[in-house]
């Protein structure tokens, strides 16, 4: 039996990773080579409007500790440390917001980057979401990484640990299932820096998220409309 598939996140597909972990509420693949996650996957669940933000950031004791990230690599670093799966999308109970702030679920992000287009991004995915003829909004997002660039890190002075890269940029891929079964697909790469240009800009096909991020997304979801789908830039919501 193909035990992923009996999470709703994971009905259309999940990438490899080095350890996937499969959370409450969302599925997560951690790259043990960058110290943070590859990719999380969820579904937009954002229920509960009024239910303050835990803000607990702590270690994931689930990842061995050589590869583990830890709040005192960020303390000084002049980086956030930015969710992959948004606090804001998973608040129907504290439980289940308070577990988007394991640091397993973080990379580090400029903080005019995550406070800024990274969160108008994190919103307007939940206000597609909250359009009546949309059922299920899965999304996945995870850093990018290019190596003919300089790469900064952080981390802290521990000899038995390596320090933790920046990524260069981020993706966030959307696949929305409407009222009468049609799947569509929107992709961006955002810079890891503060921008304020509208986010049409980053859109890009998802098969360029495919190529920089080196996973494959959606991979049960097969067939000429999906590979049109995936090659296409479609006009945002």
């Amino acid at each position: 039996m193909d035990l992923p598939s009996l999470r709703r996140e994971t009905r259309y597909g999940m990438p490899a990773a080095d350890q996937i972990m499969f959370n409450r509420h969302y599925v997560l693949g951690y790259s043990y080579y960058f110290r943070q996650a590859k990719w999380a996957l969820e579904i937009i669940d954002p229920d509960n409007p009024g239910l303050n933000r835990i803000d607990n950031f702590r270690s994931d004791y689930r990842v061995p500790e050589i590869f583990r990230t830890d709040l005192v690599d960020y303390k000084g670093s002049g980086y956030d440390c930015g969710h992959l799966v948004a606090s804001a999308n998973q608040r129907e109970t504290e439980l289940q917001n308070s577990e988007t702030f394991l640091l397993s679920n973080a990379s580090p992000q400029k903080d005019q980057f995550n406070r800024n287009i990274w969160l108008k991004l994190e919103t307007e995915v939940r206000n597609l979401d909250a359009n009546p003829k949309i059922f299920e909004t899965y999304v996945i997002c995870g850093p990018i990484f290019y190596f003919d660039r300089r790469v900064e890190s952080i981390g802290t002075n521990d000899t038995n640990k390596v320090s933790i890269p920046v990524p260069h940029a981020f993706f966030k891929t959307i696949l929305t299932e409407n009222n009468r079964g049609t799947l569509h697909m929107w992709s961006f790469i955002l810079p890891n820096e503060n921008s304020k240009l509208p986010l049409e800009k980053f859109q890009v096909p998802t098969t360029l998220v495919e190529k920089l991020a080196g996973i494959k997304l959606w991979e049960r979801l097969v067939g000429k409309k999906i590979d049109n789908e995936k090659s296409k830039i479609r006009k945002m919501w």
